[in-house]
């Protein structure tokens, strides 16, 4: 058996190669990816479920932004103050039938994948019937649309042409930081496009809210934690055993 000291050198490696684990983590790299939110007033709000799973109601508004983010907190909201009756007013209600705001941003040059370039934003009024999903309604107007083998949403009207919510280098501008000087022209030149184009030419986007990038530290993190525990209980174990 390790005697103490021998015990507390193995602990003094462990701490050193934790450490050199967290250091990772906190350098952990964005992803670029599509991210669900619901207008809540005249804010946007972080989706709590994924659209395949929510069930908007008649009147509702939801957005979906593609952008380089390193987690929900960090996540850059869709651009433009577009409203319900800006998005749906020229679409009549029916019977059986409900109707949900869309609005898409693609994001930013800087965010786009290589040799792509982002589409304008976009809204659309989606009118599906009354037990639809947010999924459904994006299906209803949003073409193409492509998901990867996990369900993963990964390109809304062909955008992006390839990728999946892939990890880009940790030192990547997000466009969470871009956008605070420049959303409120976005907003002005959002809110006009969407008062300008019909609710036929228009796509909307979605993704899961499970779809983002991962979040806190990893199982073997918890592993390491624990052998640190043992390892430390076996050295005063010891130590007190060879006292008495």
């Amino acid at each position: 058996m390790l005697r103490p000291r021998g015990v507390l050198l193995v602990l003094a490696g462990v701490l050193l190669v934790l450490a050199s684990v967290g250091a990772g983590q906190a350098r952990a790299a964005a992803y670029r990816y599509w991210s669900f939110w619901e207008r809540d007033g005249s804010a946007w709000a972080y989706a709590t479920q994924g659209p395949s799973t929510t069930r908007p109601s008649d009147g509702d508004v939801q957005g979906f932004r593609f952008a380089v983010s390193r987690d929900s907190a960090d996540a850059a909201r869709p651009r433009g103050g577009a409203d319900f009756a800006t998005v749906c007013g020229g679409t009549a209600a029916r019977g059986g039938e409900k109707r949900v705001a869309l609005v898409v941003d693609f994001g930013t040059a800087a965010d786009a994948p290589d040799g792509e370039t982002p589409p304008a934003a976009r809204t659309a009024c989606a009118r599906v019937p009354d037990d639809a999903s947010t999924a459904e309604a994006l299906a209803s107007v949003a073409k193409p649309l492509r998901y990867d083998t996990n369900a993963m949403l990964c390109a809304i009207a062909g955008y992006p042409g390839q990728g999946c919510g892939e990890a880009v280098g940790s030192d990547a501008d997000t466009d969470a930081d871009a956008d605070a000087g420049t959303d409120a022209d976005a907003d002005g030149r959002a809110d006009a496009d969407s008062r300008g184009a019909s609710a036929s030419s228009q796509s909307a986007a979605a993704s899961d809210a499970g779809d983002g990038p991962p979040d806190g530290p990893s199982v073997g993190l918890f592993v390491g934690v624990g052998v640190v525990a043992v390892l430390g209980g076996a050295a005063v174990w010891q130590a007190r055993r060879r006292r008495s």
